[in-house]
C-alpha cells in the first residue's frame, strides 16, 4: 500500500508543477515529466514487489526491497532539487 500511496503523491506533486507553468515558464514542464516519469515506474514494477513480499511472506524470510527504496528516494532529492532551482532562479 506504501507504494501506491507514493504513486498517488507523485502524481498529485505533478499537479502542483502544472500549477506553477503559468509563473515559472517552460521549464516547469520537466518537473512534470520527471513526476509522472517516476510515478508511472513505481506503478509499473509495483507487482514484482508484490510477488516478492508474497514470496518472503510464504519463505518466512522479508528482505528489504533496496534498490527501489533508493530509486524513489533518489527521484525526490532530483525533483527536489528541480524544483527549488526552478523557484529560486527561474
Amino acid at each position: 500500500m506504501a507504494w501506491g500511496r507514493t504513486t498517488l503523491s507523485m502524481a498529485v506533486a505533478a499537479a502542483v508543477f502544472l500549477r506553477w507553468m503559468p509563473h515559472h515558464g517552460w521549464f516547469v514542464g520537466t518537473l512534470v515529466a520527471a513526476s509522472a516519469v517516476t510515478a508511472l515506474g513505481i506503478n509499473f514494477t509495483r507487482k514484482r514487489r508484490f510477488h516478492r513480499a508474497i514470496h518472503g511472506i510464504n519463505q518466512d524470510a522479508i528482505t528489504p526491497d533496496i534498490a527501489s527504496t533508493a530509486a524513489a528516494a533518489a527521484s525526490l532529492v532530483v525533483l527536489a532539487g528541480l524544483g527549488i532551482f526552478t523557484v529560486l532562479l527561474i
